[in-house]
């Protein structure tokens, strides 16, 4: 367990687009890393063969959904709710290293060096300063670190990603 990958989420057909966009943008700028996609039973059979051929690998998983409608609703964003479904992440073990890419990135350069990054490193959200965006970050899969976030998220709600204070050494 040595590889790094490259990881995006794809819960619909329509984010199977901007998947793709991702992958490809990686490819032109010459990764040299695993491109994975995570997609849930919401993407249909037509979108998953499409990505297959786009991506290294095609990893269906369970949606998860915060269920945090008073949070999601302060941030009048009621869709983030299934944001959740990223911390199937931790359960990559196959991989040494990932670095989550949402969607709606586009690659303008090669980021490879993200891999030399800690976990959990990832950018300050301009709205909530004392929280992080989740739309890139860096993580070691851990199925422990897994169980501590699904505990975490049942007794938290919509906090999980941002303000969780675990050992992510493990």
């Amino acid at each position: 367990m040595t590889s790094c990958a490259f990881v995006t989420l794809a819960t619909t057909d329509s984010y199977c687009m901007g998947a793709t966009v991702v992958a490809r943008s990686l490819r032109r700028h010459g990764t040299t890393r695993g491109i994975v996609v995570m997609v849930t039973p919401n993407v249909s059979q037509q979108s998953r063969l499409a990505l297959e051929s786009v991506f290294d690998e095609v990893i269906m998983v369970d949606v998860m959904d915060s269920e945090d409608r008073l949070h999601l609703a302060l941030l009048g964003r009621p869709e983030l709710g299934i944001t959740f479904t990223k911390i199937h992440c931790w359960t990559l073990t196959q991989y040494s290293k990932c670095v989550f890419l949402d969607a709606d990135t586009l690659v303008l350069c090669n980021v490879d060096e993200l891999f030399e990054r800690d976990e959990l490193s990832a950018a300050p959200d301009p709205g909530w300063p004392d929280c992080f965006n989740s739309g890139v970050f860096v993580l070691r899969p851990s199925l422990h670190t897994h169980t501590g976030l699904m505990d975490h998220a049942l007794q938290h709600g919509l906090a999980i990603m941002q303000r969780l204070s675990i050992s992510w050494d493990q």
